[in-house]
């Protein structure tokens, strides 16, 4: 097994999802590397449509694993502007690359957005250690 890895830029979902959110108001959303070691193999992934509004905490979707199904959770407050389709033929994506190819959510994040919820790299790690 490798070493779990929550890049610095990112910021954490206490149900473990990620957000990296740009300067420009949009964002990217997807699992962590704990989640996808929990779930392990990942066979599907069920996500909402572009236009769909999610609170922060929300759930937003599901993975599907030979283990589990888990509920995905926003962890920030937005609109949807782009679904992952890649994941749909490739759902394993999100063990793979978590942070970089298996991304599920692109999000324009809603104006004034509750960020109390998020973690730095660092306190999530702590939560899961």
């Amino acid at each position: 097994m490798s070493e779990l890895t929550y890049p610095e830029e990112l910021l954490y979902h206490p149900e473990h999802t990620w957000v990296r959110i740009a300067n420009d108001g949009t964002a990217v959303v997807g699992i962590t590397d704990f989640a996808q070691e929990q779930l392990g193999e990942v066979a599907f992934v069920d996500l909402p449509a572009a236009g769909s509004r999610f609170g922060a905490g929300e759930e937003f979707g599901t993975v599907e694993s030979i283990k589990a199904v888990s509920s995905l959770h926003m962890p920030i407050e937005g609109t949807v502007a782009e679904v992952n389709d890649s994941l749909g033929s490739d759902p394993s994506l999100v063990n793979t690359s978590p942070y970089g190819d298996g991304w599920m959510l692109r999000i324009t994040v809603a104006e004034g957005a509750d960020r109390s919820q998020l973690k730095d790299c660092h306190e999530y790690a702590a939560q899961v250690a």
